[in-house]
């Protein structure tokens, strides 16, 4: 129903100091967004639309919010905002093609609905995780701080995503680094089904603010004019003085959380009471009433928008569905690799060092030829680390770079896909690789998958002190590499010398994909060998004959190659050829390949507990595609199916070491 001038709106709106032309483009934008809404949901009665997620009714917080920043300052929207990907100017084609899984569309029918960024026009859009995008805000925010600019960061984040560990963890480091990032709560009264009270006890979400030292209000997010006033003064204030700040924005939801879940469970009282606060409804009240817009004026811009609409939408439902091109699928994965390596001397020379002084000097190395590039752990600063990796670091190279981060590894990892979106390269460093679980989601559904799903790389390299052997115990000594192999996007590099260590560290620093980094806590100081002084890359993705032989082949990786070495030391009557893999995402098939052909024996050896380990996928492989050069079966040798145990001589019992003579010798003899 269209508002008639003699209707009194339900809020008292405050327009002072806010241009005419400001007014009338929050009115547009919010009835563009709520149009397009209500033709959403007449093509999805049509069954021309599989699935859409209204917004109707929260128009206000997503339009006003936009418009109340720059162009340049970022904002991550979630399912309900709209306002946000059409207030930024985004083609609404473009947008329909990408609702309806066409190639046209933003991600080429690889995400749904408001699945996806546009960096282009800094809008950076949701997983399903929802609270997860908070960290990436606040990667944003660093990079604005390190950049010396005003650049600010907004993410949106619903009542229900509010009980989530990254929304906590989130306002934590933002307020401990004083980042310039406004989170603001939509709270619409529901987590999809569950009402707030079932949700939370606190008075108001925006209370907790108070427990992380920042600042916090509630605001009415359906009178749009508060909204645009109150984001707007936030946002000029933190540019000024960047810390972080939490609004609350109070709404409520007219739709269910998708059009399938429906409203069943909402008392009708409530879509009575809310109808009376609809924010474009009584926005256009008051500008009818104080002049700003004449009933002429607003059906004719009611005209001009459905033509749009129409126009707009009506080409992309000719559109077919993608052609599916496997190989390009699988291409554009992982981001390309754009710059040319610098090989190491032909002679290493005579210098030895440590695997963990090897690690260090490449992060060192790392760190001067790229001066965007930023460390972040915990303890890594002036304590340098519990392995004392990055000691003297701070002295170097200052605390912007080499950062103290507080325990919360997801909100970390998160923050380092935010300071790709600006340019800047990380390495986070998990204290033990074991605690790498707390950042699943970040990994595996941000980091991985990013490049896929619109083009942005993270550049970010994960180090993960791994491994057994030095009675850690079942929480510090787990090898979780074989976890994250089912990852595509992700590459995973595990060197056994130093020499390595180094050449493939300062690569991974380099390579615009995301890398984890798995060094054997063992090594650290139990190994060395000669490493050139100056910086060098060795290239992933590239195995490498640790030992040549003609009897039989061990396919190995980490501290498997020390131990493959021991044993063919002690089995000289077998001519035992080691092949040392040193990346595990890509492994190289072709070096395995060739050592098979030449061996007719393949035993692959890995420290991880044997059921689906790392071994399985190349076993499975190497009997698949070299069956016919195979003289016995492939073995393969892994750790026993138990957590790591903390007493040395059941941890002994645990690791495969000590039966792989045995096994080589019963595959010898095959």
């Amino acid at each position: 129903m269209e508002p008639s001038v003699a209707e009194k709106p339900y809020f008292a709106y405050r327009a002072e100091g806010i241009p005419k032309e400001i007014l009338l483009k929050l009115h547009k934008e919010m009835l563009y967004a709520r149009m397009i809404e209500e033709k959403m949901l007449s093509l999805l009665r049509q069954g021309k639309v599989a699935k859409w997620f209204s917004g109707i009714g929260q128009e206000g917080i997503a339009v006003g919010s936009t418009l109340a920043l720059r162009e340049t300052d970022y904002i991550f929207p979630l399912h309900r905002n709209l306002g946000v990907f059409t207030s930024r100017g985004m083609p609404l084609r473009k947008l329909f093609a990408q609702w309806q899984g066409k190639a046209s569309g933003f991600t080429k029918g690889r995400e749904r609905s408001f699945h996806f960024g546009a960096p282009e026009y800094r809008v950076i859009g949701m997983i399903s995780h929802l609270a997860a995008m908070l960290p990436v805000a606040n990667g944003v925010g660093l990079a604005s701080k390190l950049e010396g600019t005003d650049l600010i960061a907004l993410a949106f984040i619903g009542d229900g995503g509010t009980s989530e560990g990254d929304f906590h963890e989130a306002l934590n480091v933002a307020s401990v680094w004083k980042l310039p990032v406004i989170f603001l709560i939509e709270n619409n009264g529901y987590g999809l089904s569950t009402p707030t009270h079932e949700q939370f006890v606190c008075q108001s979400l925006a209370d907790r603010a108070i427990g992380y030292g920042m600042e916090g209000c509630v605001i009415e997010g359906n009178n749009v004019l508060e909204v645009y006033r109150t984001i707007r003064e936030i946002a000029e204030s933190i540019r000024k003085d960047p810390r972080p700040y939490l609004v609350e924005a109070i709404t409520f939801r007219m739709r269910g959380h998708e059009e399938a879940s429906g409203t069943k469970y909402v008392p009708p009282h409530l879509f009575e009471e809310w109808g009376q606060k609809d924010p474009v409804r009584n926005y256009e009240q008051f500008l009818l009433q104080e002049g700003y817009l004449a009933e002429r004026e607003l059906k004719d811009l009611r005209k001009n928008l459905k033509s749009l609409i129409d126009s707009e939408i009506q080409p992309v439902l000719q559109e077919p569905e993608p052609i599916p091109d496997p190989a390009q699928e699988e291409a554009e994965v992982y981001a390309p690799w754009d710059e040319p390596l610098v090989s190491p001397p032909a002679d290493p020379g005579t210098r030895s060092l440590r695997f963990v002084d090897a690690i260090s000097e490449a992060l060192r190395q790392g760190m001067e030829h790229d001066s965007k590039l930023i460390l972040m752990g915990q303890d890594i600063a002036e304590y340098g680390g519990v392995f004392k990796v990055t000691e003297g670091f701070v002295e170097r190279f200052g605390k912007n770079r080499v950062r103290n981060t507080p325990l919360c590894e997801s909100a970390i990892l998160g923050m380092s896909l935010g300071l790709g979106l600006r340019g800047f390269s990380s390495m986070v460093e998990m204290q033990f690789a074991d605690f790498v679980s707390y950042g699943f989601t970040q990994i595996i559904n941000n980091l991985a998958k990013n490049h896929y799903r619109w083009g942005v790389p993270p550049r970010v390299v994960v180090r993960l002190p791994t491994g057994a052997g030095v009675g850690a115990g079942p929480f510090h000594s787990q090898s979780l590499e074989a976890v994250f192999m089912h990852i595509p996007g992700l590459k995973i590099v595990y060197p056994s010398t130093a020499y390595d260590a180094k050449g493939l560290l300062t690569t991974a620093l380099r390579d615009p994909n995301p890398v984890l980094f798995f060094e054997h806590k063992a090594l650290y100081r139990s190994i060395q060998d000669p490493v050139p002084p100056s910086y060098y890359n060795l290239p992933l993705g590239a195995a490498r004959v640790a030992k040549t032989g003609s009897s039989l082949s061990i396919i190995t990786y980490g501290m498997g190659v020390v131990e493959a070495l021991k044993v063919a030391q002690t089995l000289p009557d077998i001519n035992i050829e080691v092949i040392d893999l040193r990346t595990l995402l890509p492994w190289d098939k072709e070096t395995v390949a060739a050592s098979v052909r030449k061996t007719h024996r393949a035993l692959v050896l890995y420290e991880g507990t044997y059921t689906m380990g790392v071994g399985a996928e190349i076993a499975a492989w190497i009997s698949e595609y070299l069956f016919e050069w195979l003289d016995a079966p492939v073995m393969r040798l892994g750790s026993l199916d138990t957590p790591v145990p903390f007493s040395l001589s059941l941890e002994a019992a645990f690791l495969p070491w000590k039966r792989l003579p045995e096994v080589v010798r019963k595959l010898a003899a095959y």
